[in-house]
């Protein structure tokens, strides 16, 4: 079984960051994370993290820049997590494959409930977060 690659965005608006929370009938149904998917053959990094975003949550967004690649290995499978920090301007957010959204302050990332190969991601952003300041 190889490892799957997952494209997540960092989406962050009015110095606040989205994430949201799986459907309990899914796989990690009820943790948090950063929106995206899986890359599907032929696709780019970057055209994988805009198509997964507009399918799921109906939202354009422009991908910026790599910020930080997580190898997790979960019970069932391994999953390379690629994160990019991206920018939307779209204020209406759909739901598809989540039940909930928040727009919360980095430093609060881990107060949340997450994904284990999304908190590596959220320690990173809440030191380059501290270092900004």
């Amino acid at each position: 079984m190889g490892i799957t690659k997952v494209l997540c965005g960092l989406i962050i608006k009015d110095q606040q960051i989205l994430i949201c929370r799986r459907k309990p009938e899914k796989s990690l149904g009820g943790y948090w994370e950063f929106p995206g998917g899986k890359l599907e053959e032929g696709e780019t990094y970057e055209e994988c993290l805009a198509r997964e975003l507009k399918e799921e949550l109906d939202l354009r967004v422009t991908v910026k820049n790599h910020f930080k690649t997580v190898i997790y290995q979960y019970d069932q499978k391994t999953i390379e997590l690629i994160s990019y920090r991206c920018e939307t301007e779209d204020a209406v957010i759909k739901l598809v494959d989540h039940d909930q959204i928040e727009w919360i302050e980095v430093p609060d990332l881990l107060k949340w409930t997450l994904a284990s190969a999304d908190v590596p991601i959220a320690e990173a952003l809440i030191e380059a977060y501290k270092l900004s300041k």
